[in-house]
């Protein structure tokens, strides 16, 4: 089985869409680095520094400081798959991230983004 090329992407060429897509809806940077604060443990500036690298989704999930253990709260549709039924735990984190983001895009206030959780 050949391994999926989002893995081997770049974080920071996806980052720029993530970006782009909540400001487009009046969102901020700052809200999308606080999610992807939330779900992997990166500060903003950890974050610019692995969009400077080029670093790869593979790892930039590796290296993560800290999972959050809430994650697993996160669930729906994403892409036409429900990210909690995911098998391959790579994927998921990605995909997750895509949920968190397009949550913040969609308007959904914070607290309800970060699961009732601290960020």
């Amino acid at each position: 089985m050949t391994e999926h090329r989002i893995f081997s992407t770049s974080f920071g060429s996806v980052y720029v869409h993530y970006v782009a897509k909540a400001e487009r809806k009046g969102r901020t940077r700052e809200e999308v680095d606080r999610v992807i604060g939330w779900l992997t443990g990166y500060d903003a500036e950890a974050i610019a520094r692995i969009v400077a690298d080029e670093t790869d989704f593979r790892t930039f999930f590796a290296e993560a400081p800290r999972m959050n253990p809430h994650a697993n709260l996160i669930t729906g549709v994403i892409c036409g798959i429900r990210v909690e039924e995911i098998e391959d735990p790579l994927m998921q984190r990605i995909r997750y991230l895509d949920k968190l983001v397009d949550e913040v895009a969609r308007g959904k206030k914070m607290t309800s983004i970060l699961r009732g959780t601290p960020a």
